[in-house]
């Protein structure tokens, strides 16, 4: 859909740049009738392509994942996740520097996970993932 929108949006500097010609070749009274309604035209035209592609608020991307599968979508420390897993030990310092990616991300594009597959979207420290994994 981000294509659409850049094709969208760069057909929109076009019109409005063929309207200032327009205005510049024709004589005033002309240019600006001409103007007047392809400018409401195009408007109607985005309006309703804002209201097509606008996702609703509070929705970011969409994760769908098969059965048996594990999706993570944010921060997660000292979990243990799967069958037969544990964490055992005292937890790991946390360090005083930012995590490897630095700020949070907006939500990127849909996700999808397959059957028994592990899905993770977000920072995971001092945890066991899987069946039967351990974090000591």
């Amino acid at each position: 859909m981000t294509v659409v929108r850049w094709v969208v949006a760069g057909a929109a500097v076009v019109v409005a740049a063929g309207l200032v010609v327009v205005v510049l070749v024709t004589d005033l009274e002309q240019g600006e009738k001409i103007a007047s309604v392809a400018g409401a035209v195009v408007s109607v035209l985005l309006a309703g392509f804002t209201v097509v592609t606008a996702q609703p608020a509070g929705q970011g991307r969409r994760i769908r994942a098969g059965r048996g599968a594990t999706v993570i979508d944010g921060n997660v420390t000292g979990s243990a996740l799967g069958r037969g897993s544990k964490v055992t030990g005292p937890p790991t310092p946390v360090s005083a520097s930012p995590p490897a990616g630095g700020a949070p991300r907006p939500p990127a594009d849909d996700v999808s996970g397959g059957r028994d597959s592990t899905v993770i979207l977000g920072d995971v420290r001092d945890s066991a993932i899987g069946d039967e994994s351990e974090r000591r």
